[in-house]
C-alpha cells in the first residue's frame, strides 16, 4: 500500500477527516476474518497519510454493538470496540502496537514478540493526538448499529524505543486491526490475512506492506 506524504504543518486530530477528503486519500477495509470461531464482520475502513513529523490515521467503523469502558491510556482497550495499528517502524523486529477504543484511549506497546511488551510511559501516550466521533466519556454496552469514527495523530516520537526522524521512501511492515473482545459479538479482524489457527494479531510476520512516498 503506498502512503501518501502530506505537506500541511499544525495539523489538529479533529481536522483530520475533512484534511483525508480534500488530499483524495482513499479508505481500505479492514475485512478479513481470519478465524471461524469468530465470523463477525464490522465494516471497518481506514486511511493513512503522513508528515514531516507524525504517522496520521482515520478509522471508519459499523458494529451492531458499541463499548466504551477504558478512559485511562494503557488500559484493556482491546476490551472495548478498538481499532488497532501494528508497525515495525525501524525494520529491525522491533514493533509498536498502538491500540483505540472508540472515544480516544489509546494503548502503546513495544517489544519483538506478544509476551514480556512494555507499554510506554504516559508522557509518551499523551503525544498521540486523537479525535473521536463518539466524545471521550466512558459508557457501557450499547446495543445497536452504531457508526463511529477515530483520528490520530501519531508523532514520530511515540516510537519510543527508535529515533524516527523521517520515512520518505521507507517500505514499513504493519497490519491494521478491528476487535472488541468483551463486546456482545466478539471478533477479529485484520487489513493483512493472518492464517494461523487461533486468534493473534501479535504475528509480524503476517504483515503487510506500507510504501512511504516521497512529497513532490
Amino acid at each position: 500500500m503506498k502512503v501518501k506524504k502530506i505537506s500541511s504543518a499544525n495539523i489538529d486530530a479533529t481536522a483530520l477527516p475533512g484534511l483525508f477528503d480534500k488530499e483524495k486519500i482513499d479508505f481500505t477495509p479492514i475485512g478479513c476474518a481470519n478465524w471461524a470461531d469468530y465470523p463477525y464482520k464490522p465494516k471497518v475502513n481506514f486511511r493513512i497519510a503522513y508528515t514531516e513529523e507524525a504517522i496520521l490515521l482515520h478509522f471508519k467503523v459499523r458494529e451492531a454493538s458499541v463499548r466504551a469502558k477504558y478512559k485511562a491510556d494503557n488500559s484493556a482497550v482491546w476490551t472495548d470496540s478498538c481499532v488497532e495499528f501494528f508497525s515495525i517502524p525501524a525494520g529491525d523486529g522491533i514493533y509498536y502496537n498502538i491500540e483505540c477504543n472508540c472515544i480516544g484511549t489509546v494503548l502503546v506497546g513495544v517489544g519483538p514478540v506478544r509476551e514480556g511488551r512494555e507499554h510506554a510511559p504516559l508522557e509518551v501516550t499523551s503525544l498521540v493526538q486523537r479525535w473521536a466521533s463518539l466524545g471521550t466519556d466512558t459508557f457501557d454496552e450499547r446495543i445497536a448499529d452504531t457508526d463511529w469514527e477515530v483520528a490520530l495523530i501519531i508523532p514520530y516520537a511515540v516510537f519510543f524505543k527508535h529515533q524516527i526522524s523521517l520515512l520518505d521512501g521507507k517500505d514499513i511492515k504493519a497490519n491494521f486491526y478491528k476487535c472488541g473482545d468483551e463486546l456482545q459479538t466478539p471478533h477479529f479482524l485484520s487489513w493483512n490475512p493472518i492464517e494461523i489457527e487461533k486468534p493473534d494479531f501479535h504475528r509480524p510476520d503476517y504483515f503487510g506492506l506500507l510504501s512511504f512516498e516521497s512529497y513532490g
